[in-house]
């Protein structure tokens, strides 16, 4: 990121996003540490306290803008949404293809942990603002609205080259049918569900007027800690390379939008 850019960022956060943001880059910085030293089961208590951190986050940014009974609002449906998109999808299939939930994350509700909809939660945002940065850079934000809707579960989408191959390395969730033809070994129907809520909800909620420069951040952060994550700590150099693309094309389309 920019000098420039990560100063916009930095001065558009309230004091108490800037505090929850500290938080959670110093909990994800020690997640390969605590691993080290604790094993896996510190391990899984950091993966929910750092999607637990990053939700709060992204809420404190919008909570300003878009005031209270917005953002309770959003964050109600974004959660009720997706814990009924996953809740489905795991009893039949649809749209990710079949998989279940292993016992490894808990607490859960109808066996999905409760904390995978905060994890949709902490990246749609980011995803919204990746959109509208870029839609600047282009110059369509009069006649953009399903160019913004493609971008923002595209770039959605791109989390999860990176997220899944992770998460199904440490068993938190299971294909039952494996692909072997497919990215590592994750069914290319998976992606094409995430495309789908993540637009669904995009185009329910109408997410306009995000605060752009530090949700793009957000974005650029976590794209960068899995990168590292990925190829440095825990051996999947092929899945950090794919999400470092992957989502590195979105991030730097948003980057170079003239309001940064």
């Amino acid at each position: 990121m920019s000098a420039q850019f990560v100063v916009a960022a930095w001065n558009a956060l309230n004091p108490l996003a800037r505090w929850l943001l500290g938080l959670w880059l110093i909990e994800m910085i020690s997640v390969p540490i605590v691993t080290w030293l604790w094993g896996d089961r510190a391990r899984l208590q950091g993966i929910k306290l750092g999607v637990l951190l990053q939700a709060t986050t992204v809420v404190a940014i919008v909570l300003p803008g878009w005031g209270f009974a917005r953002t309770f609002g959003v964050a109600l449906i974004v959660t009720l949404l997706t814990w009924t998109f996953e809740f489905t999808g795991s009893r039949t299939g649809m749209p990710f293809g079949a998989y279940h939930y292993t016992n490894r994350l808990r607490p859960q509700l109808g066996g999905v942990p409760i904390i995978i909809p905060l994890a949709w939660l902490m990246m749609l945002p980011p995803a919204w603002a990746v959109a509208e940065a870029t839609l600047q850079r282009f110059s369509l934000e009069g006649n953009g609205r399903i160019a913004f809707i493609l971008i923002s579960a595209s770039a959605f989408t791109a989390w999860d080259l990176f997220l899944d191959p992770q998460m199904v390395k440490w068993e938190l969730w299971i294909w039952d049918r494996p692909a072997s033809a497919g990215y590592f070994g994750i069914p290319l129907t998976n992606y094409a569900g995430w495309f789908l809520c993540a637009a669904v909800l995009t185009a329910v909620l109408s997410p306009l007027s995000v605060p752009t420069a530090p949700l793009v951040a957000i974005y650029g952060l976590t794209w960068f800690l899995e990168t590292v994550g990925q190829i440095a700590f825990w051996q999947l150099p092929g899945s950090g390379i794919a999400g470092a693309i992957g989502m590195g094309i979105f991030l730097i389309g948003a980057m170079i939008s003239p309001t940064h």
